[in-house]
C-alpha cells in the first residue's frame, strides 16, 4: 500500500473520500445506558464532528451540532425543557430535527426563527445502542440483523475507547490468524469436563504449553470469499487426513465483523486517530446478564468514559512472568484489552507502507480491496454496497461466524453455504 491509499482508507472527516462513505450507513453514536430518561445531554464526538446529543420531552434521542447557531456556545450544557434542548447563552430552543422553536429574547419569539437549522442527524435506537445516520438524502433502512431483532434484553451491548485509528481495530477483527499467538494461555484441562477438553484440543492443538511458535505451527491457512456485504472469513486446521477445525467470521461493510464463538466488533471513528469498539454480544433464546456476556467489561472499561483502565502508560498490565507458561502475550485481561496493545502499539494511524504482507494475510488485503471499492461507488454518485433501501433485502442470512470439526474432504465454503441454507450461520458464544 502506497501513502496515498492509506490516508484515503484511514481518513474520516467529512469532504474525505472514506468520511463520504462512513457517512452513508447507520453508525453506533452512543450506548442507550449514556442517554438516561431525564439525563443531561451527552457530548459526542463522531467521524471528526463535535455533537450533542439529548434525549426530547417525549423520550426521543437527537443529535446536534455542539455549537449554537445563535453564537457558538456549546449546546452539552443546555437546558432541557419544552420539547427540546435550550442554549443557556440566550435561551434559543431546538428540537431534534434541529429547527429552532423559540428565541425568548426577540420579539414574538423571534420573527425569522424559522429560518434557522441546526446541524442536526437522524437517530435510531435498538438494542441498547443509538445510531446515527450523517449522511445526505434520505436515511437507508437500519439494518436487520440477528442482534437488532431480538429483545433488548437479548442484546448486552458495551464500548471501549481506543487510541488510535479505526482502520485498526477493524483489521485486527478480520485477521483471525493471530488468535493462536495474542490469545492463547495455557488450560487448566484437570478442571474441565471431557466436551470441553475435546473442544479446547480441537480449536488449538497443544494447548498444555506455551511455545513461541503457537500451539499449532504450520497447520492453519486463512482464507477469504467476496460476498456482497463485505468478505467471509476462515480459518482453516487440518487435524488429521479425516477432519479439519474451521473458524469463520464476516467482515460487514464498513467496520462491522462477526467474530465466531465470541462478540460483533463495530469500529467507529472518533476522528482519525481515535475510535469507539463496539462489543456486542447476544441470543436469540433468552435475556442476558450483561456483566457475563460482555466479560465484565465495566471492570476493564468502566463507564462514564469507558476508557481501559489497562493501557501504554502501564503497558496494558503485562506481566512477562506469564509469558513463560500461562499466557502468550503475558497480558492476563480479556481479549479486547490485548486486541488493544497490538492495535494500539501500531501508532496513532498505523503506517501501512511499511508493512510485509504475507499468505495469512489475504482477509486483511481483500477487506481493504473491498473498502476502496465502496468509496469508488460513493465518489460515482451511487450506492455502496450494503446500504439498504429495499425491505425485501433487509435480511443477511449469508453472515457467518462459527466454528468447529469438519470433514477434511468438505471444502469449508461447502460446510459454511450448508449453514446458511439452515439459517445456522450466524452464531456467537451466546446462542451455543
Amino acid at each position: 500500500m502506497d501513502q496515498g491509499e492509506n490516508e484515503v482508507l484511514t481518513r474520516t472527516d467529512r469532504g474525505t473520500p472514506c468520511g463520504e462513505l462512513m457517512r452513508r450507513y447507520w453508525q453506533p453514536a452512543a450506548l442507550s445506558e449514556e442517554l438516561p430518561a431525564g439525563g443531561p445531554p451527552l457530548p459526542v464526538r463522531l467521524l471528526g464532528e463535535d455533537l450533542v446529543m439529548f434525549r426530547d420531552g417525549r423520550g426521543r434521542p437527537g443529535l446536534l451540532g455542539v455549537h449554537c447557531s445563535h453564537r457558538g456556545a456549546d449546546l452539552s450544557y443546555g437546558r432541557l425543557e419544552d420539547g427540546g434542548l435550550r442554549c443557556i447563552y440566550h435561551g434559543w430552543l431546538y428540537d431534534i430535527e434541529g429547527r429552532c422553536l423559540d428565541q425568548p429574547g426577540e420579539p414574538g419569539g423571534g420573527e425569522h426563527r424559522d429560518a434557522i437549522r441546526q446541524p442536526a442527524y437522524p437517530c435510531r435506537e435498538k438494542s441498547g445502542v443509538i445510531f446515527a445516520y450523517m449522511g445526505p438524502g434520505e436515511p437507508p433502512l437500519l439494518p436487520h440483523y440477528d442482534w437488532l431483532t431480538v429483545p433488548d434484553d437479548h442484546v448486552a451491548p458495551a464500548k471501549l475507547f481506543s487510541e488510535c485509528n479505526y482502520l485498526q481495530g477493524n483489521e485486527g477483527n478480520i485477521d483471525i490468524f493471530h488468535n493462536n499467538y495474542l490469545h492463547f494461555m495455557k488450560r487448566d484441562l484437570s478442571a474441565m469436563s471431557e466436551t470441553e477438553v475435546q473442544g479446547i484440543r480441537d480449536r488449538f492443538g497443544d494447548v498444555e504449553r506455551v511455545s513461541g511458535r503457537g500451539p499449532s505451527p504450520g497447520t492453519e491457512r486463512t482464507h477469504a470469499q467476496l460476498l456482497d456485504l463485505g468478505i467471509r472469513i476462515c480459518k482453516v486446521r487440518r487435524m488429521d487426513a479425516e477432519r479439519s477445525y474451521i473458524r469463520a467470521a464476516t467482515f460487514v461493510l464498513p467496520s462491522m465483523t462477526v467474530i465466531p464463538g465470541g462478540s460483533i466488533n463495530w469500529h467507529v471513528p472518533i476522528d482519525d486517530t481515535h475510535h469507539w469498539k463496539y462489543i456486542i454480544t447476544f441470543s436469540r433464546e433468552k435475556a442476558l446478564d450483561k456483566e457475563t456476556a460482555t466479560m465484565r467489561a465495566s471492570e476493564w472499561a468502566p463507564a462514564p468514559d469507558y476508557r481501559p483502565l489497562v493501557g501504554k502508560a502501564n503497558r496494558y498490565g503485562q506481566d512477562r512472568s506469564l509469558m513463560q507458561d500461562q499466557v502468550y502475550c503475558g497480558i492476563d485481561y480479556p481479549n479486547p484489552i490485548q486486541d488493544l496493545c497490538v492495535v494500539e502499539g501500531a501508532g496513532r494511524v498505523q503506517d501501512r507502507t511499511n508493512e510485509h504482507l504475507v499468505e495469512s494475510d489475504v482477509p486483511v488485503v481483500a477487506s481493504r480491496k473491498v473498502l476502496m471499492k465502496a468509496i469508488r461507488d460513493v465518489q460515482e454518485g451511487i450506492d455502496p454496497p450494503h446500504v439498504i433501501r429495499d425491505p425485501e433485502a433487509n435480511r443477511f442470512p449469508q453472515i457467518v461466524a462459527t466454528f468447529g470439526v469438519i470433514p477434511s474432504a468438505t471444502p469449508w465454503q461447502d460446510h459454511l453455504e450448508q449453514l446458511v441454507s439452515e439459517g445456522q450461520g450466524w452464531q456467537t458464544l451466546a446462542t451455543r
